[in-house]
């Protein structure tokens, strides 16, 4: 998770360890962690980016959510949503946009813990 704030400044640097988990409910699993460092912020508004189509439509409404798992926690990010108390919009973004967060995901997998701060670039440097 990267979190900025209007001025592009990064505020935020983090991956979850989520263990043994589907792509699907890692990416839940994000915007779950993403919702739950953004809510003490008591941000206006929030706008997020995924790589992840799918769970872009579902949080939308534009897809069904049909898996039982992924329906638990399709509510769980709803109440959350609402919970952060502030305008929320999700996007999809190319997966080469998504790089840092990518990386960082990466290295809590690899450390098989939750890391906070900056991961260091497929060429050695943060960004």
């Amino acid at each position: 998770m990267v979190i900025q704030n209007r001025a592009g400044d990064v505020l935020v640097e983090a991956g979850r360890y989520l263990g043994h988990a589907t792509n699907n409910v890692a990416e839940y699993g994000g915007l779950i962690g993403c919702l739950e460092l953004v809510k003490p912020m008591k941000a206006e508004s929030l706008d997020v980016y995924s790589d992840s189509e799918l769970l872009v439509r579902q949080v939308q409404g534009a897809y069904r959510v049909k898996k039982p798992h992924l329906k638990e926690l399709h509510g769980q990010v709803l109440d959350m949503i609402d919970d952060v108390g502030c305008r929320f919009q999700i996007h999809h973004i190319p997966r080469e946009k998504n790089r840092v967060a990518d990386g960082l995901a990466r290295r809590a997998i690899h450390l098989r813990s939750d890391i906070h701060g900056p991961v260091e670039s497929p060429r050695g440097q943060s960004g």
